[in-house]
């Protein structure tokens, strides 16, 4: 059963049977009936025109629904309306599929949240990591926003800014573990960009080709997180640096900053350094700085201790820490690094083995137990 093939072709199944009229809670109903059949049909005989197939089933399922329980007269216009037999459209649904999840009834982080678990393919528990929620907060807000866009005809838009967030944060989900599903966020970004002259839209996508064009290097031929500092810079595509920088230039001279041009031009110093010890720290801390003031998060805060900590030393990176919510994601990570660097080795090393308890996937746990480890040697050794 090929999986990855089923969820590339679900975006645009379900884009079809919303513009055929079916309310956006009922199509995905259908399109999740469609796929638990396919999975049940596929691994025997999967069908010549896969998208076709799943297009047919899921419409009819939307027509048995819709059967129980509509009237007689709108039932039989239903059933008219049946695609024919044969291929289906060839056309590319997914990104207008997420400007029609970003509906004006919606608010922005409601709209946000149902377009990454209905068209992106997140779980809930991602999407409430992402927004430092619990899942059971996260899954009422989407189910909610189900019901507000139940029985909606989908023909209002929603605005750019919602549908950067959510590739965005589609982007973050595939760069952390899954390659297919950030290849899909760029490839969306990029037909956005082709249509729309947004400097904000140009700045997701040179901050998106800035980070990976470091994949290759993050990880180990173990499958171990390989920390930014400890990379083989040759191994960064250079051409998407390259291009991601040309993208970001010419965002900036128009001199409309947003928080996505920022975030591309930290991670533009970040691939200029050739070594590590060459990074410009100091103009680091400076555009997290306008960060902060662009978007007043959190997490922007805690990365920003980090570049503290390696401007102005470690222990103003623990000052700056101090004054963050220690519950917040990979704070006690940082204060870990921050410790070491210092010179407190026993307390880093406690911190780390903490952090991996607390980390939210197996490649960051296996690494932060690595990390504890090695100063536990180190201090038996000096012991």
């Amino acid at each position: 059963m090929n999986e990855v093939l089923l969820r590339s072709l679900t975006p645009s199944v379900l884009g079809i049977l919303v513009r055929r009229g079916a309310d956006f809670a009922a199509a995905e109903d259908a399109v999740q009936d469609a796929l638990v059949e396919a999975v049940r049909v596929w691994p025997e005989e999967q069908p010549r025109d896969p998208k076709g197939w799943l297009v047919t089933v899921a419409w009819r399922r939307f027509l048995d629904a819709t059967r129980a329980e509509a009237a007689r007269r709108r039932r039989e216009d239903r059933v008219e309306e049946e695609p024919p037999p044969g291929p289906a459209p060839a056309a590319d649904d997914t990104l207008q599929l997420y400007f029609l999840c970003a509906h004006p009834s919606l608010t922005p982080s409601s709209a946000v949240a149902l377009t990454l678990r209905a068209v992106g393919g997140l779980t809930t528990r991602q999407i409430a990591e992402a927004y430092l929620v619990p899942e059971a907060t996260m899954a009422q807000r989407i189910s909610r926003a189900k019901r507000t866009v139940s029985g909606v005809r989908f023909d209002q838009p929603g605005d750019v800014a919602t549908v950067l967030r959510v590739l965005y944060l589609v982007f973050n989900e595939g760069y952390s573990g899954d390659v297919d599903l950030a290849a899909e966020a760029i490839r969306l970004t990029r037909q956005l960009a082709a249509a729309i002259d947004h400097p904000e839209v140009s700045g997701l996508l040179a901050l998106m080709l800035l980070h990976h064009a470091r994949r290759a290097a993050r990880t180990a031929s173990d499958g171990s997180l390989v920390p930014l500092a400890e990379q083989d810079r040759g191994r960064w595509d250079t051409a998407s640096i390259a291009e991601g920088v040309e993208i970001l230039q010419a965002a900036l001279v128009r001199d409309r900053l947003g928080e996505f041009q920022a975030q591309a031009a930290i991670a533009a110093l970040h691939a200029d350094a050739p070594a590590a010890e060459e990074t410009d720290w100091v103009q680091i801390v400076e555009w997290y700085d306008e960060l902060a003031r662009l978007t007043d998060s959190p997490v922007v805060r805690l990365n920003r201790a980090v570049a503290v900590g390696e401007a102005d030393g470690p222990r103003a990176g623990l000052a700056a820490l101090a004054a963050l919510d220690d519950a917040l994601p990979r704070h006690t990570a940082v204060a870990a690094y921050l410790h070491e660097r210092d010179g407190d080795l026993a307390t880093a090393a406690r911190l780390y083995a903490e952090a991996a308890r607390k980390a939210p996937n197996l490649a960051e746990r296996d690494h932060l137990t690595r990390q504890a480890a090695r100063l536990n040697a180190h201090l038996s050794r000096q012991g």
